[in-house]
């Protein structure tokens, strides 16, 4: 086993475990993972040998080891892109704090999760599988379909601390048993979204990546062209995967609920009204979306401050 080291320097303030803890959501995310001092992931490389990242911070810089069979410059880069994305490294949020700066409201949760960049997850496939094993469950229970797909179809690492498995590809979920899937409590539907999914972008039928040059509008209306998608996955992807910033997936009941308590309104929020209260901060509203989530966590305990 070779191990390498880089260092990458995110642009300030940065923190990686705000920024990871929104990434992973729920502390059972096997993908994501964190020690509370150490974020690590399994990627695949272009000649499909799985490799992992294990990410430190001290001060204003990353220290990334990457474990893999071998050591070459390309392995580098591709970590590097891939940190990039995980975690916003490069995204600037100084409107956004010149924003919160006077304003009483978002001031003071963004003053709380100061440092926190918006990521995004690995890969556009992986965004939408996400979004579609969440859809009408709860987000933990999401979580748990997602774990028992990694672990059945995800490429293996193994080193000193244990196996662990990347994300799963497109062709290697193209041609999954359907029984199998719904033996790890998949419906049918989700099974046929998934799979169809993967089997159209292996066979070169869809480019998830052409979606990236479209406005939101039309970005949107392709993606709900396609089977299993609707206007919260569609938003979702806007959000997790292209890294639109301005969007809040206002069909998410969770996000609905920390909007209601924060702003402390009286009655539930609809998809028309989410847009009416975040009217303030309309061009951050996937940034206000991501610091009602730390907020949240945060008052569960789930990070500590």
């Amino acid at each position: 086993m070779k191990r390498f080291f880089l260092d990458l320097e995110p642009a300030s303030p940065f923190r990686l475990d705000l920024t990871v803890w929104a990434l992973r959501r729920r502390p059972d995310n096997i993908v994501d993972r964190w020690d509370g001092k150490t974020y690590r992931r399994v990627l695949v490389s272009e000649s499909n040998e799985p490799f992992e990242i294990a990410v430190t911070q001290s001060d204003s810089q990353l220290h990334v080891l990457v474990h893999s069979q071998k050591e070459n410059e390309a392995l580098k880069d591709q970590a590097a892109c891939a940190l990039e994305r995980l975690l916003g490294i490069n995204v600037k949020l100084d409107g956004f704090y010149r924003l919160a700066q006077h304003d009483d409201k978002l001031g003071p949760v963004v003053e709380k999760f100061r440092g926190f960049k918006p990521p995004r997850l690995h890969s556009l496939f992986e965004t939408l599988v996400n979004a579609i094993a969440c859809q009408q469950f709860t987000l933990t229970m999401g979580i748990h379909l997602l774990n028992s797909l990694v672990e059945r179809y995800g490429l293996t690492f193994k080193n000193d601390d244990g196996i662990f498995r990347a994300f799963p590809r497109p062709q290697e979920l193209a041609n999954a048993d359907i029984e199998e899937l719904r033996k790890m409590k998949f419906s049918y539907q989700k099974v046929r979204y998934i799979t169809g999914i993967a089997q159209s972008i292996v066979q070169g039928e869809l480019d998830l990546d052409e979606i990236n040059m479209l406005d939101d509008t039309n970005a949107i209306k392709r993606l709900r062209d396609l089977k299993g998608i609707g206007r919260w996955t569609a938003e979702y992807f806007l959000l997790r995967g292209l890294g639109r910033a301005h969007i809040f997936p206002a069909d998410d009941v969770g996000a609905r609920n920390n909007l209601q308590r924060w702003l402390e309104l009286p009655e539930k929020l609809n998809y028309e009204t989410v847009y009416q209260a975040l009217r303030p901060w309309k061009d951050y509203g996937g940034l206000v979306y991501f610091h009602l989530l730390l907020k949240s966590l945060s008052e569960k305990s789930v990070i500590v401050l």
